[in-house]
């Protein structure tokens, strides 16, 4: 069975303002794990939406996973930020476009 694929909307907390050098690198060094453990399939920063950092789109084998990886952030683990995470269907050509 393929993992379904999550998407994580990572969202500011009151102390994000207050992240450190450290704090960074943890979170980046969770990218590069994430990556290399092809459970990350893209991750970014949105630029100019208030209260939003970013967001990663991950493959696991259920919401449940999904969830286990998101409350492992750095950002998350440490107070700095929430989560919003919501599965995600592909419309394209190999799906037929859902129909």
């Amino acid at each position: 069975m393929d993992k379904s694929l999550y998407v994580m909307i990572i969202e500011k907390g009151k102390t994000y303002n207050k992240l450190t050098k450290a704090v960074i690198e943890r979170h980046v060094a969770n990218i590069k794990r994430l990556d290399d453990s092809e459970i990350l399939e893209i991750c970014g920063v949105f630029k100019s939406y208030p209260g939003v950092a970013g967001m990663y789109i991950i493959r696991a084998n259920s919401y449940e996973d999904a969830e286990e990886i998101c409350k492992k952030e750095p950002l998350v683990l440490e107070g700095y930020a929430t989560y919003k995470l919501k599965e995600f269907i592909v419309a394209n050509r190999d799906s037929n476009y859902l129909l």
